[in-house]
């Protein structure tokens, strides 16, 4: 067994474990899934278990394929090494997700299943919510208050649960629709000769609990069950999990609870703990050699999550040295946050070499990525976003900015196509595109086409009548009554009302807001576009809408700015969970955010973002800094902000020395490099000054306005994009011909108004 050399002391003892039941946990960057891949190696060279009796559950299609291709290679990745396993021995295994197990087990007992041939179809999101409506719609339910989306997640939770619908028990006037709607579901899944995901898990279960002949098959069948990410099962895979091993189970758990941070999509830690509990004899091995942080890192990581209650605590080591101490830096707001991210990283390549790909920039929630994708465009630096979408290509903020388009140019016929139906109103692809060649008849945009129609409709005559029936003719009238009243109101209120107006008048915020989690982020990343907004809310009503529209489109067009191999990587935290970087920046560290607000009633839901913190910072190898800000906007809001308490977790000893920077005058500096009050840098959370010392920013008056023509001593004629009162400054955006949008300081930098429109 030489391969098992490749192994330390711990691990080999793990993969050579008595067959029982056996739980290993292991801290991250241990090496678990080595472990995992070796322990199925050993059963079957060592221990003589033949492949067909082993099956091994991951949790992602990529996890299945990279164990496959690891057992039929030398494990390292050593070519001159013998393979683990032949290609027969790979072939014999059962390797898959849970999903896709259950899959074949359904198809290969389709007989034993009421109402289904093993010709089933398994239904995505999309074909599950499409089936949720058609059950709201046949028991007469009004879609507009018995969200579907929401509906949908609430009947997840129970198949999660291993509930079924004549089970469940509702408490609630929406747990009585959920019930209603969930047994029509299932019907019509049945009538479609289909399953969700949740079936293929809880059918199963189902199966085997009413057949015991097929239990007691399946269990001498998969006599070795081996599962990795034990801690983001749910309740239904854990007791498949049971059921398959039976009570002398051979049953290899791979687990890390503190990395458990999925609970949103039914994961339970807790699964841990049942384990434990219902196999008390059970064999326990710890992990605690990392392989991927520095000695500092590790011993911050470790501070942070030990005051979770319900976990084995883990003495995480490496040999690899102490390292740099991590960096804890406030700054004054998200946009200094990210101005820092872009100069550090720019410095780490300066001094050190250090590749701009080699760093990563987490955050909480995707809408924090706004500010930081705005500044690596603004200073032309590739960037790449990890299992994202761009900010301002996300689908609610195109659709928000088709509105405030349309509002502020109702001639816009682009922006009226995208957003006529959105929410839906009734006017479907053949209505608009009759609409279109009406207009083009009538030589007219497709807005004054509306405005003739509704001409018409007060008995005035065309030279052409609308080719439209009464339901579409009505839909189309009342989205131009829509149109007119905010287009009215577009001079009256400031530009945050503005967009508030639209949001709650079109019915988009109840149309986003669906009651699921996504719904939820998606609300978010608008109010994070309101928050950019607010920014000009001192500009009078009819400048500000314009002065808007063009910051966004000087951002949003990136000029061939695409995403890169070679730039830092963008990414949420529960994006990063299996990755590693040299360098990680965590902004947003401040109270409700992460945590974040939404957390900090339930103690478990606290726990979880500690975790999710812990995770985060153990994605570094060698270098990590954790950013907030003294005021950032949160939700369309601004507001000072509060350090997060998993900064004060941290020991002293372990954070870079405090330090300040002091603010530094000069003919010229601009706000990007950090030298100035605003872009003040403060090492160490204890130095953050008190939100009291911020002067209110409606007692000031802005110096610059979008519009004005400006000229700079260096980089010559340019015209204000945007003026923002800080605390202490006036912040303008002032885009020049040849070098872009600059940001600058009103009173550093040398700027003389030419004219002001």
């Amino acid at each position: 067994m030489d391969f098992l050399e490749e192994l330390n002391p711990k691990q080999r003892e793990a993969v050579q474990a008595e067959c029982g039941p056996v739980l290993v946990l292991a801290g991250p960057g241990s090496g678990k899934t080595r472990v995992l891949t070796y322990r199925v190696a050993y059963l079957v060279r060592a221990r003589d278990v033949a492949p067909w009796h082993i099956v091994a559950v991951t949790f992602t299609n990529k996890a299945a394929r990279e164990m496959r291709e690891r057992l039929a290679s030398s494990g390292d990745g050593d070519s001159r090494r013998p393979r683990l396993l032949s290609d027969r021995q790979v072939e014999g295994l059962t390797v898959g997700t849970f999903h896709a197990t259950c899959a074949r087990i359904l198809r290969r007992e389709s007989n034993s299943l009421p109402g289904r041939d093993n010709n089933f179809v398994i239904y995505d999101t999309n074909d599950q919510l499409a089936l949720v409506r058609q059950a709201v719609r046949e028991l007469n339910l009004d879609e507009k208050k018995t969200k579907p989306s929401a509906i949908l997640n609430a009947i997840s939770k129970c198949k999660n649960d291993l509930i079924g619908p004549d089970a469940f028990r509702a408490n609630s006037y929406f747990e009585e629709i959920v019930a209603r709607v969930y047994l029509k579901y299932q019907q019509l899944l049945q009538t479609n000769n289909a399953f969700d995901f949740d079936d293929l898990i809880m059918v199963t279960v189902e199966l085997l609990r009413s057949r015991r002949d097929l239990l007691i098959a399946y269990q001498q069948r998969f006599r070795h069950v081996l599962v990795d990410e034990f801690q983001d099962t749910n309740l239904a895979q854990y007791e498949l999990v049971k059921l398959i091993a039976g009570s002398e189970p051979s049953l290899f758990a791979v687990a890390d609870e503190d990395q458990s941070i999925y609970s949103w999509r039914g994961a339970d830690y807790r699964n841990v703990l049942r384990f434990r509990k219902d196999y008390p004899q059970h064999c326990l091995i710890l992990l605690e050699q990392n392989y991927r942080s520095t000695a500092t890192i590790l011993e911050a990581a470790k501070h942070v999550i030990r005051r979770n209650a319900d976990r084995v605590d883990k003495d995480l080591f490496t040999r690899r040295g102490a390292g740099a101490r991590i960096r804890v830096v406030e700054m004054y707001d998200e946009r200094a946050e990210a101005q820092f991210v872009v100069d550090e990283i720019i410095r780490l390549q300066a001094s050190d070499g250090h590749p701009a790909g080699s760093c990563a920039v987490m955050y909480r929630t995707n809408a924090q990525s706004r500010a930081l994708e705005e500044e690596f465009i603004a200073r032309g630096m590739p960037y790449r976003l990890v299992r994202g979408t761009r900010f301002y290509e996300r689908k609610e903020i195109r659709d928000a900015l088709a509105y405030l388009r349309l509002v502020n140019n109702p001639h816009d016929s682009v922006s009226l196509a995208r957003i006529i139906n959105v929410p839906p109103r009734g006017i479907g692809a053949q209505t608009l595109a009759d609409l279109e060649r009406w207009a083009f008849k009538l030589g007219v945009s497709t807005y004054d086409a509306l405005l003739k129609l509704e001409a018409k409709s007060r008995g005035e005559r065309l030279p052409l009548p609308g080719p439209f029936s009464g339901r579409a003719r009505n839909a189309l009238l009342r989205f131009e009554e829509l149109l007119t009243h905010l287009i009215a109101e577009r001079s009256r209120v400031a530009l945050p009302e503005l967009f508030d107006l639209i949001l709650v008048t079109s019915g988009y915020r109840d149309y986003v807001r669906d009651g699921s989690v996504e719904g939820q982020e998606r609300w978010d990343n608008l109010m994070e576009l309101r928050g950019v907004t607010t920014e000009f809310a001192a500009l009078e009503p009819a400048e500000a809408l314009p002065a808007f529209l063009e910051r966004v489109a000087l951002v949003a067009d990136v000029d061939g700015l695409n995403d890169s191999d070679s730039g830092p990587a963008l990414l949420t935290l529960h994006a990063a969970k299996g990755l590693e970087f040299p360098t990680v920046f965590i902004v947003g560290m401040d109270e409700d955010i992460l945590p974040h607000i939404r957390s900090t009633d339930s103690r478990e839901a606290l726990e979880e973002e500690r975790r999710l913190c812990y995770v985060g910072m153990t994605r570094a190898k060698d270098r990590l800094y954790l950013l907030h800000t003294r005021q950032r906007t949160a939700l369309g809001q601004g507001g000072a902000s509060v350090p997060s308490r998993f900064l004060k977790d941290i020991p002293p000893e372990l954070i870079e020395g405090r330090a300040t920077s002091r603010r530094q005058r000069a003919d010229d500096r601009e706000i990007p490099r950090n030298q100035t009050g605003r872009a003040d840098v403060r090492v160490s959370w204890q130095t953050r000054i008190p939100a009291t010392s911020v002067k209110p920013e409606s007692v000031r008056t802005a110096a610059f306005k979008a519009g004005d023509t400006v000229v700079h001593a260096k980089f010559g004629e340019g015209i204000v994009v945007a003026s923002h009162l800080t605390a202490d400054d006036e912040e303008i955006e002032v885009a020049f011909p040849k070098q872009g949008v600059k940001r600058l300081s009103a009173t550093i930098a040398p700027l003389q108004r030419v004219n002001r429109p």
